[in-house]
């Protein structure tokens, strides 16, 4: 592993993070899957094409990992999480409350969207994927990733009452 692909690697953490919290929702479940992820990548640098693109490899990374850790959990019964609290609501008044607010009722939408609409939405609009990129990481044709996003979008606005 050369210092170019630990820099890149390093520089990725914060698209990993977000993303983990996306497939996981939960806080420690996510940071358990970027751990994953980048001990892979490490694992499996040589196989990395340079000439390709980190970002895509290392979500699939995630999201193969994030699909192995479901099939065992689905395998050890239902965990229970006794320190899951809910955040309180920040007191600042003004446009900081009203975005956290938004953000806040997104994230509760999102969160209750089938896995397959909530994965597209995050790569294409979160990350910026291309629908190219997204097709591949999730391993479908690219006319299912613009489907899916269109009805994702549609579903997520509706549930705002945006539209």
């Amino acid at each position: 592993m050369d210092a170019d692909f630990s820099e890149a690697l390093i520089a990725f953490l914060p698209n990993l993070r977000r993303f983990a919290l996306s497939l996981a929702r939960r806080p420690d479940v996510a940071d358990d899957l970027v751990q994953i992820t980048v001990e892979r990548a490490i694992a499996h640098a040589v196989s990395f094409d340079r000439g390709q693109k980190m970002g895509p490899w290392l979500f699939r990374i995630m999201r193969n990992a994030f699909i192995d850790m479901t099939r065992r959990e689905k395998r050890s019964g239902t965990p229970i999480d006794i320190h899951d609290h809910p955040e309180a609501l920040p007191t600042d008044p003004g446009p900081a409350l009203e975005a956290r607010l938004m953000l806040r009722n997104v994230q509760e939408a999102m969160s209750e969207m089938s896995e397959d609409h909530r994965e597209v939405l995050h790569l294409v609009c979160v990350e910026e994927l291309s629908y190219a990129e997204a097709a591949q990481i999730l391993d479908l044709p690219i006319g299912t990733v613009m489907s899916r996003l269109s009805r994702a979008r549609i579903a997520l606005s509706q549930k705002l009452g945006i539209k």
